[in-house]
C-alpha cells in the first residue's frame, strides 16, 4: 500500500471510529448508562467479531493491517493523556472524617476478590488452559486473575456519584476515596505482575525493580519540586504549559515502558507529582484541555481492545466462564465493599451503596487488561472473557444503585435514621474530585 492510500485509510478509519464511538457513547448516556459501555460496544462493533464476520470485505477495507500501528500508537497516546488527568486528579486527602471507613472498604474490597480470583484461577485452571492459556500457570498469571477481579474505576464511579446525586453524602465520599486507595494498591500490584513476568527484556527481574524504584524517587524527589518552580514562578501560558506537561508524561510513560512496565505507570506517575496549584486547587486551565483531548482520542482505545475480543472462538466454555466471573466479580466487590462499610458504622442502605459503587469497573479495567494481553499474560479468549465481565459489572451499577435507592425510600414511616445516612456538611468544595470529569472510565 503506497503512503497516500495507507493515510487516505487511516482517516477514513478514524472518522469512522471517532463519529461510531460518540454516537454509541451518547446513546448509552441516554439510556442512563456510563459513556464507556456504548464506546466499547461500538469497538466490539467494529472489530473482526462482528463487522469481520458479517461483512469482512468492508472491514478489510475500512481497517487493513497495515494502519494497525498507527491506530494502537493514537490508543496509546489518548491512554497517557487520560492516566496522566487522573493521576493529577488524585487526591487521598478526601478521606477526611471518614478514614477509617474508606481505608476498611479498599482493603476488603481488594483482598476478598484479589484472593477468590487468585485461589480461582489456581483452582479451575484446567478450564482456563481449554480458554487458551498455559498448561503450567505463573505466578504472574494468578496473580493478575486476581487484579482483574479487584479493579474499581474511579472515573467512572466519580461519574456515576455525581449523577446520582451523592456527592455531597457519605456512602459518595467514601467510595470515591476508597476506590482512591484502591487504585493506587491495584496498580502498584499490576505493576509487580509486569515486572515480575519479565517478557523480553534483556534486563533481569531485579535490575528492573531496582532501577523503577530509582524512577519513582527521581519524579518524587527531583521532579516534583522543578516542576513546581516552572508551573509556579514562570507564569507560562496554559496552552505551552499543557504541552509541556503532556510531553512529560509521555516521556514518563516512555522510562516505564523501557523497563519492562506499560505507559500507563509512567503517566499515572507523571500526573501524581505534577503539582497543584498553590491553594491546592486544580487548575482548570490543565483539566479541561486533558479531558477534551482524552475523551476525544480514547475510541482509537476501544477499537483497538474490541478487535482482540473473539466474540466466534468463545464456545460454550467461554460464555460459561464469562456468567462464572461476572458472578464471582459481582458478588465479591459488593459484598466485601458492603460488608466492611457497615463495620465502618454506615447505616444498612448506605453500605450497601457503597459497595455497588466499588463493583463498578470501568475504563479502569479495560486499562489493566489491555496491559495483561500485551505482556502475555491473558489469552485471547480469556481477555474476551474479562471485557465482558468489565461491561456487565458497569452495566448493573445503576440499575442496583436504583434498587437500593427504592428499597431505603420504602423504609417505615418514622423509622430511625442512622447518624451515617445524613448528608455530609456543606465545607464550600467538591468533595469527589475538584473539578469536572468525564464519565469514560
Amino acid at each position: 500500500m503506497s503512503p497516500d492510500a495507507l493515510i487516505a485509510h487511516f482517516v477514513g478509519a478514524s472518522a469512522l471510529i471517532l463519529v461510531a464511538a460518540h454516537a454509541a457513547g451518547w446513546a448509552a448516556r441516554k439510556l442512563r448508562q456510563p459513556y464507556i459501555v456504548g464506546q466499547l460496544t461500538a469497538g466490539i462493533a467494529l472489530g473482526p467479531s462482528l463487522l469481520g464476520s458479517m461483512a469482512p470485505d468492508a472491514y478489510d477495507m475500512l481497517f487493513p493491517q497495515e494502519i494497525g500501528t498507527a491506530l494502537t500508537g493514537f490508543a496509546q497516546f489518548s491512554l497517557v493523556v487520560f492516566l496522566f488527568a487522573v493521576g493529577y486528579e488524585l487526591d487521598l486527602k478526601l478521606l477526611g472524617d471518614r478514614a477509617r471507613t474508606a481505608v476498611g472498604v479498599a482493603a476488603a474490597s481488594f483482598v476478598v476478590p484479589m484472593a477468590v480470583g487468585s485461589g480461582g484461577a489456581l483452582l479451575f485452571w484446567d478450564q482456563l488452559h481449554g480458554l487458551g492459556m498455559p498448561r503450567a500457570p505463573s505466578p504472574s498469571m494468578v496473580l493478575f486473575a486476581g487484579i482483574a477481579l479487584s479493579v474499581t474505576a474511579v472515573p467512572v464511579l466519580t461519574a456515576i456519584v455525581r449523577e446520582n446525586g451523592l456527592a455531597r453524602t457519605v456512602p459518595g465520599v467514601v467510595a470515591v476515596s476508597a476506590a482512591g486507595l484502591l487504585d493506587v494498591v491495584c496498580w502498584t500490584v499490576l505493576a509487580g505482575a509486569l515486572l515480575e513476568n519479565g517478557g523480553d527484556q534483556a534486563l533481569g527481574w531485579g535490575w528492573r525493580v531496582a532501577l523503577a524504584a530509582g524512577f519513582v524517587a527521581v519524579m518524587l524527589l527531583a521532579a516534583r519540586p522543578l516542576l513546581r518552580r516552572l508551573l509556579w514562578r514562570t507564569h507560562l501560558e496554559p496552552s505551552l504549559r499543557m504541552a509541556l506537561l503532556i510531553g512529560f508524561a509521555l516521556g514518563s510513560a516512555w522510562v516505564t515502558h523501557s523497563l519492562g512496565l506499560h505507559v500507563i505507570f509512567g503517566a499515572l506517575l507523571a500526573g501524581v507529582v505534577t503539582p497543584r496549584e498553590p491553594d491546592d486547587r486544580l487548575d482548570p486551565d490543565l483539566l479541561r484541555p486533558l479531558h477534551d483531548v482524552s475523551s476525544l482520542l480514547l475510541p482509537f482505545f476501544f477499537v483497538v481492545s474490541g478487535q482482540a475480543v473473539v466474540l466466534n472462538g468463545m464456545g460454550v466454555t467461554g460464555w460459561i466462564a464469562v456468567l462464572v466471573v461476572t458472578a464471582l466479580a459481582t458478588v465479591t466487590k459488593i459484598g466485601s465493599g458492603t460488608v466492611a462499610a457497615r463495620l465502618g458504622g454506615l447505616g444498612r442502605y448506605d453500605a450497601h451503596t457503597v459497595g455497588i459503587l466499588m463493583s463498578a469497573r470501568g475504563l479502569t479495567e479495560l486499562i489493566a487488561l489491555n496491559a495483561g494481553l500485551q505482556a502475555g499474560l491473558l489469552s485471547d479468549r480469556l481477555y474476551s472473557v474479562l471485557v465482558f465481565m468489565a461491561l456487565a459489572t458497569t452495566l448493573f451499577t445503576q440499575p442496583l444503585l436504583i434498587l437500593v435507592r427504592r428499597m431505603a425510600q420504602r423504609r417505615p414511616p418514622g423509622g430511625t435514621q442512622d447518624r451515617a445516612d445524613l448528608p455530609l456538611p456543606p465545607t464550600g468544595r467538591d468533595d469527589t474530585r475538584g473539578a469536572p470529569v468525564t464519565d469514560l472510565g
